[in-house]
């Protein structure tokens, strides 16, 4: 593995652990194994390095969204299904919370670099979201998208917190917000 393959895996391992504002160059280099030098050969500054780690938390984001579709279910089975693949996530050993989530609370500057990648991220989230609930034929598809990524920054923080079940009960309430007049889906489709 090239030096800057190591750098930015010590730095998306720490900054997914401990948040970007937390992690010194210090410690990536430290955990790299390079020097500092070749560090800021590859990546001229701190918040360089931490978009390129953004970058990929949003490839990492794709990932849940594509098992979403490779399950081939029913367009309201799918918009449901997101709970069940962040589910999995967040019963991985190395689960710390969503490092994205972490940026928004680190970043408060409106247009710094940093706070505009997460919220181009979370934007993207709502955006594939919008599409499920748009196929699933709700009426208010945006307004579902919005109310689904309540949902899931919720059982996030509620995962993070140690709830093994934060997944299945955001699920459980979807399928309520589902059942709500005024958002059923309209008539023709067919429901989970």
């Amino acid at each position: 593995m090239d030096s800057r393959e190591r750098i930015i895996r010590a730095a998306c391992e720490l900054f997914a652990r401990h948040g970007i504002r937390a992690v010194g160059v210090d410690t990536i280099v430290a955990r790299s194994g390079v020097a500092k030098m070749t560090l800021y050969r590859h990546y001229p500054s701190k918040d360089a390095l931490a978009l390129e780690f953004l970058r990929r938390r949003r490839e990492f984001s794709r990932s849940w969204q594509a098992e979403v579709e490779r399950r081939n279910l029913s367009p309201e089975a799918s918009l449901l299904a997101v709970f069940d693949a962040l589910g999995r996530w967040y019963r991985q050993a190395d689960y710390a919370g969503c490092p994205v989530v972490k940026t928004v609370l680190e970043v408060e500057q409106a247009g710094h670099p940093l706070r505009a990648a997460a919220e181009e991220h979370f934007a993207a989230v709502r955006e594939f979201l919008r599409q499920l609930a748009e196929a699933a034929g709700v009426r208010a598809p945006d307004h579902i998208a919005r109310q689904w990524h309540l949902l899931i920054l919720g059982s996030i923080v509620a995962a993070c917190a140690g709830d093994a079940g934060a997944a299945p009960r955001a699920k459980d309430a979807a399928r309520a917000i589902l059942a709500q007049d005024g958002l059923r889906p309209r008539r023709g489709r067919r429901r989970s």
